[in-house]
């Protein structure tokens, strides 16, 4: 017999003994909860490139996304420029909805009014606003230069734009009495909606600024920066917008359970064309969840809605029979929330994870995993144990395009950028409104449920989602999955193998016997 046929039967009578570590079934049934951090996957076997690797992934049984990451819901997190950034690179945003209908509305159709391709939300006034007004902005979101609409908003005529050339020659007195329409550059260098982006990027290396875009009516839609450019010509693509049958970019909104949250969903549909919704609550296995899911399915029968939180396979069946699009998983697990503290309920979110999308799958209802995500590893691993897509808040706060202020403050090596981040069950946003998530919203007494604090400038989620993304695509290569429903049927048939770590295995797999180094992940 040939030496290779003599392995070949080796290896085949001793087939048990060369696949080690366990299937999922085994880890997650024994009783005890696990996070991210406490399981390992094995690596499998690679014939394919990271290139190859495919990330298409499905938000809601009516809903496919380019890449699996999501912005929450939280008023530091998301508003219309996360939306909109997130929707361009295939992915979508939800704006929270600790603020008025009218208000949530406006920011969900000012996110869909953005372009797909290389244009920003440009900031707008009004021609007999005064240069003061700039300055306001300047200092809120470092900008100096507007354009100047008909209306003072976007989607009005374009008028004209003003830019520090315009008024830095004035004095200081002349700020509050020049009005903008007096200064504006009438002759303004624009692109058109629709333009090819070869085109678009031409008028912007020739205007060497940004170039307003408008449609066929002369309407304001969009901006075109350097920034993009640079962003543009930098970073690879991550993939195809995010864009509805209308061709329009994909954003959705978070909304309570409470009989007048009705009337914010019928807003949110009619007057904005949200495209999902998720209903909000900390703990979502409730009968105001399910009729406010019932209410929806009824009254907008094509709107697309997600619901939870929920982290065991019980409250995920409660929710599936009654109709949800989608599941939201987690309880207690971000970096601000302290439910598990202060409620002594949850669950460690790889348990939660796996045991909601064990359940859901089987009516192929696509899972959301929220919270406790620190780094893309903790994306890899929740997407190998049957998430769908990943929700992202701590991860995403502190970045150019989230909600709120930049600030000084100490660091260890000096003064640093930062900007707040606050739980929705923090004190602080219950006060401004979100206290329904929580069910508090009838009580006198309001329990916190989570933190407020801040985190540092981690820069535009354009320059971080392209890495998170090409990590996760190392990682699922390394297990040997081609794209998401692979690693999903890996999980299923047992081929997937992990094992938990120990405390001494987590610090072995993080960075040690440094004196000093430099971790910058992009």
């Amino acid at each position: 017999m040939a030496p290779e046929n003599n392995l070949q039967a080796v290896f085949n009578s001793a087939e048990e003994d060369v696949v080690d570590g366990l299937r999922a079934a085994q880890v997650f049934s024994q009783g005890t909860t696990y996070t991210y951090d406490d399981v390992i996957m094995h690596p499998g076997h690679i014939d394919f490139g990271a290139h190859q690797v495919v990330l298409t992934s499905k938000l809601t049984k009516g809903i496919t996304l380019a890449i699996p990451v999501v912005s929450s819901p939280m008023d530091t997190v998301t508003e219309a420029d996360m939306a909109a950034a997130l929707a361009m690179m295939g992915s979508i945003g939800f704006v929270h909805y600790n603020m008025s209908i009218e208000e949530q509305v406006a920011q969900v159709a000012r996110a869909k009014r953005h372009q797909a391709g290389l244009n920003a939300i440009p900031e707008v006034l009004a021609q007999d606003s005064f240069v003061a007004d700039i300055h306001d902005l300047k200092r809120v979101k470092g900008i100096g230069s507007v354009c100047i609409t008909d209306t003072g908003a976007p989607g009005g005529r374009l008028l004209g734009i003003v830019t520090p050339r315009d008024y830095d020659m004035l004095s200081h007195a002349e700020h509050r009495t020049t009005r903008l329409g007096d200064i504006m550059s009438r002759d303004v260098v624009t692109a058109t909606e629709g333009e090819a982006h070869e085109e678009a990027l031409q008028r912007l290396h020739a205007a060497k600024r940004r170039v307003p875009v408008v449609n066929a009516s002369g309407h304001l839609v969009g901006l075109a920066t350097r920034d993009l450019l640079r962003h543009h010509s930098r970073y690879p693509k991550v993939g195809q917008p995010s864009l509805d049958s209308s061709g329009k970019l994909r954003v959705g909104a978070a909304v309570g359970t409470r009989d007048d949250d009705r009337a914010r969903v019928a807003a949110l549909v009619s007057q904005a064309g949200v495209d999902v919704v998720i209903l909000d609550s900390s703990q979502g296995d409730s009968t105001f969840q399910v009729a406010m899911l019932q209410h929806c399915k009824a009254a907008h029968p094509d709107l697309q809605v997600i619901c939870g939180n929920v982290v065991t396979g019980a409250q995920a069946q409660r929710l599936v029979q009654a109709g949800a699009d989608g599941l939201r998983v987690g309880m207690g697990s971000g970096s601000i929330c302290t439910t598990q503290e202060v409620c002594a309920v949850g669950r460690g979110q790889a348990s939660a994870v796996y045991h909601v999308a064990r359940v859901a799958a089987r009516a192929g209802v696509p899972i959301m995993a929220d919270g406790g995500v620190q780094n893309s590893g903790h994306i890899t691993k929740a997407l190998a144990l049957g998430a769908s897509t990943v929700m992202c808040g701590s991860m995403f706060a502190g970045t150019t395009e989230a909600p709120g202020e930049y600030a000084m403050a100490s660091g260890p090596s000096g003064p640093v950028r930062v900007k707040a981040y606050r739980g929705m069950g923090s004190l602080a946003a219950m006060t401004k409104g979100s206290e329904a998530r929580y069910h508090s919203d009838t009580q006198a007494l309001k329990i916190a449920q989570g933190v407020a604090g801040t985190v540092v400038d981690k820069g535009s989620v354009r320059q971080m989602v392209p890495h998170l993304m090409q990590a996760v695509k190392q990682g699922m290569q390394d297990v040997g999955a081609r794209d998401i429903a692979a690693i999903h049927a890996m999980l299923r048939n047992g081929s997937l193998r992990m094992e938990v770590r120990s405390n001494a295995a987590q610090a072995e797999g993080n960075v040690h016997h440094m004196h000093s180094y430099d971790k910058v992940r992009w």
